[in-house]
């Protein structure tokens, strides 16, 4: 059904909105001029894409540094890959913890398969969540690691190809 959902111009929709969208009282039309379309086709068009499930949701990319949330940790957890399904969840259920998702660990090099973001104004402020993590049944006694960022670098959402290649 996803595929049959697509018309031209498509892309450049996906690709903007994932570019960020003005901050004004008409993201919309101000995206939708970008692309020399009109707001109101831009949200069709978003919505018909969402419907389709090509588009999941729409979300922001807060600048947490520049608000105070300063305590950037991500956790890494050597879990079991059958204790997943109920761990991740739970995990990603606490306040505090902003982002939470599974990789495949690397045999004899890297175990960690659960991984978590905490967002905090302060070290004890994150060190709270971790403790709350910590007491989560699935999560006793379980080998972790906590590595805080220090500084940095970039920020931005996925893009889902280059902006020349999306124009086209």
């Amino acid at each position: 059904q996803g595929q049959w959902a697509l018309r031209a111009g498509d892309a450049g929709v996906r690709q903007e909105v994932t570019g960020g969208m003005t901050i004004s009282p008409t993201p919309l039309a101000a995206l939708g001029a970008s692309l020399q379309r009109s707001g109101a086709d831009v949200l069709t068009r978003s919505d018909a894409l969402s419907t389709a499930g090509i588009s999941s949701r729409l979300g922001v990319i807060v600048r947490h540094r520049a608000l105070g949330w300063s305590a950037n940790a991500m956790i890494v957890w050597d879990l079991p890959s059958e204790v997943i399904t109920e761990a991740g969840p739970a995990l990603a259920a606490l306040n505090g913890v902003t982002l939470c998702y599974e990789r495949r660990p690397v045999s004899g090099i890297w175990p960690y398969r659960l991984y978590n973001m905490i967002h905090a104004r302060s070290r004890t402020e994150a060190q709270e969540v971790l403790t709350q993590a910590r007491a989560l049944p699935m999560m006793q006694d379980v080998p972790h690691k906590v590595l805080f960022s220090t500084r940095c670098f970039k920020q931005t959402g996925a893009l889902i190809s280059d902006r020349k290649e999306a124009a086209a």
